[in-house]
């Protein structure tokens, strides 16, 4: 098996509107895969079709090799998830999510203890005690649904804007881990607006605009403009930012300012 994650012209419809609209992906195994598009693209909902969040309009995607849909559960079991609203149990500790997590992945209460103490001490959440979750801040809760999503230690780890409120010290440890997983053969799928960290992290990157495909390849092969459905990013682009405009049609567009300002 050569890909972690392959879809088939995957699409999702709302009430006629196609959000992901025929997309092809073939991420390879053990890469640390970056996923981008401006805010609407489709991001989100192609990670929640991956993962079975929701149902796929047509099209079809695999997981490992296992159907998201036929095998659901065997897709499932493979995977871990840092959603885009988290879902997190506000009535519950941190130290309670872990356990509860562990338990619905068929882990005993040993393991269940040793690892969650290893993430919350990771995650600088070893202090909250009986603190409740919906009294969390952002940041906390988004450390807290990545120690839920590595609990069980899955092959394929989908991450939703992961590092957005969390402070510079947990990133930099978070970017080791992350890094670390790869390197035993974990497969990362990642979406983020920080394009310094996906230049930093990724090897492989897709990007979507307007619920389409316009480009995927290794990061060298976007940064030079290779790998484009259509004209796309300028060749020989000297960065990811420079190649993510051109893609989506934004590299050229005059600097907005407000009246009261200039």
């Amino acid at each position: 098996m050569t890909h972690a994650i392959e879809t088939h012209g995957l699409v999702r419809a709302f009430d006629g509107f196609k959000a992901v609209d025929g997309i092809d992906l073939q991420v390879p195994c053990g890469c640390f895969f970056g996923f981008l598009g401006p805010n609407g693209a489709g991001k989100s909902t192609t990670i929640k079709m991956l993962t079975g969040l929701i149902k796929i309009t047509a099209g079809g995607a695999a997981i490992l090799g296992h159907d998201v849909e036929k095998e659901a559960l065997a897709a499932k079991r493979v995977i871990g998830v840092v959603p885009e609203d988290l879902a997190l149990f506000d009535g519950l500790t941190a130290a309670e999510s872990l356990a509860f997590t562990g338990r619905m992945h068929g882990l005993d209460r040993r393991t269940i203890a040793g690892r969650s103490g290893e993430l919350l001490e990771l995650m600088d959440l070893q202090d909250t005690g009986r603190k409740l979750v919906a009294d969390f801040s952002h940041g906390m809760k988004k450390k807290l649904s990545l120690a839920a999503a590595l609990i069980h230690g899955p092959e394929v780890l989908f991450l939703d804007e992961p590092f957005e409120g969390i402070d510079a010290v947990a990133s930099r440890h978070i970017r080791k881990l992350l890094e670390g997983m790869t390197d035993r053969g974990v497969t990362i799928f990642l979406t983020s607006h920080i394009l310094e960290i996906v230049e930093k992290l990724c090897t492989h990157l897709a990007v979507i605009h307007k619920g389409r495909l316009v480009a995927q390849g290794t990061l060298g092969d976007l940064q030079r403009g290779i790998g484009l459905d259509g004209d796309g990013a300028p060749r020989g682009a000297r960065s990811l930012e420079d190649a993510f405009l051109g893609l989506v049609d934004a590299g050229d567009e005059p600097t907005r300012t407000l009246s009261w300002l200039e």
